[in-house]
């Protein structure tokens, strides 16, 4: 044992979690009891390492763990048909012999991450699956994601699991065929779980670099299979120009701060650059899609060296390709911001209003965010307090419920003197 346990600890287990399913369902060909397994692993690990100390090879250490727990239930399963059939013959069951070495091949992840996203599965299941096996994300965070209650998510996955389990799908990349019938719901998981990186929306972190850097690293993958591509380029190009902001998005104590109010020399511009390329790239195929059009609203953000420089009709003419490419409540949501900053924020709320019917997004923060803040542009400061109120209790992120609270308290200030 080495290290002891820290706060980075616990990101290296989120990290390795998928690395590890990848190299248990490989070596036992059985997804659903591969990630009950490395969950298993995952918990002994939380327990002895901070008591322990760290291990010299965290990442064999885990496989062994959940290749023990594999491999006790195979016996299990072996000792359960002996009893029933009274033969004692294993011929078709195999327990591999556990090495602390992981025999992982570099594309175990990839391989993984199609394969959640099968054919039996709807494509909600196989994204909220995904989320959960690859992204590491709890079910809580994946039912946030997909606006729904945590118990019907937890029933969602639950049956995922038993499709992948009863589909038989072998553990490899997908043909290339079946690459292009999944890649619709490969793209979209690797896009959600960037976007909880980014932006938690659970706890105390405004950010969990882990499941960003995940995101980008394997979408780069994913973009080596699929170079041609334009939506995978697309977006790659995404991630970039947004997590290029990064390090002005918080401050020391993790406070959030907003896009206008960032400083923006602490932009990276070797990720904005690069961004800006493989976006160039991307459109120059011809076909525009949603990820593409998306990092071009962002390209267009980082181009302005100050929040005042911003093109707010770029933006907004984006936005309004974008609703016609990927109708979503989100774009709406988006678009009214930049059709208050181009027509002014009553145009704005006009269009909020068509949203408060939405069951997907009727009683989400952001929509309560949003308007507020565009109640405080029309100068209806109670109103506006009202909302930011409402919305910093429906968020689940504590970074954002403190500068919603903030924003509130602000107003409620200026309104009284």
């Amino acid at each position: 044992m080495t290290k002891p346990w820290d706060a980075t600890s616990e990101h290296l287990l989120r990290e390795l979690a998928p690395l590890v399913l990848g190299a248990v369902a490989r070596r036992f060909r059985d997804f659903s009891s591969a990630e009950d397994a490395v969950q298993e692993a995952m918990i002994a690990a939380f327990t002895q390492w901070p008591r322990e100390g760290f291990p010299e090879n965290p990442r064999g250490w885990l496989i062994q763990v959940a290749s023990r727990r594999m491999t006790d239930q195979v016996r299990s399963e072996i000792a359960r048909r002996e009893r029933e059939t009274a033969v004692g013959r294993e011929a078709d069951i195999v327990v591999p012999t556990i090495e602390i070495e992981s025999d992982m091949d570099p594309d175990d992840t990839l391989i993984l991450l199609f394969m959640c996203c099968h054919s039996a599965l709807t494509s909600t299941s196989a994204i909220a699956l995904t989320l959960r096996a690859v992204g590491g994300l709890t079910t809580a965070e994946i039912a946030n994601a997909f606006l729904v209650p945590e118990a019907t998510m937890a029933q969602r996955i639950s049956r995922a699991k038993q499709s992948i389990k009863a589909s038989g799908v072998p553990f490899r990349l997908p043909s290339p065929q079946e690459r292009a019938e999944r890649l619709p719901a490969v793209l979209h998981v690797l896009y959600l779980t960037f976007n909880e990186g980014y932006v938690s929306s659970i706890g105390a972190r405004l950010q969990r670099l882990d499941l960003a850097r995940e995101a980008i690293r394997l979408t780069r993958a994913a973009k080596a299979l699929l170079s041609e591509d334009a939506e995978v380029t697309g977006l790659l190009a995404l991630m970039l120009l947004t997590d290029a902001r990064r390090d002005a998005r918080s401050g020391p104590d993790e406070e959030l701060i907003p896009l206008d109010k960032q400083d923006r020399t602490l932009w990276d511009r070797a990720e904005i650059s690069e961004g800006t390329e493989l976006l160039t790239a991307a459109l120059s195929k011809g076909s525009v899609g949603l990820y593409q059009l998306q990092a071009a609203i962002a390209a267009v953000h980082d181009e302005a060296s100050r929040a005042e420089d911003t093109d707010w009709p770029q933006i907004l003419a984006l936005y309004e390709l974008l609703k016609r490419v990927a109708p979503s409540p989100m774009v709406t949501l988006n678009h009214a911001i930049a059709v208050a900053m181009v027509h002014g924020p009553s145009k704005g709320l006009e269009l909020l209003r068509t949203l408060d019917t939405d069951a997907r997004l009727s009683g989400h923060y952001r929509l309560d965010g949003v308007r507020a803040h565009l109640l405080e542009m029309v100068g209806d400061y109670e109103s506006a307090v009202k909302h930011y109120r409402i919305a910093a209790s429906r968020t689940t992120s504590i970074p954002e419920q403190n500068y919603l609270m903030t924003q509130a308290a602000r107003l409620a200030e200026r309104r009284l003197g």
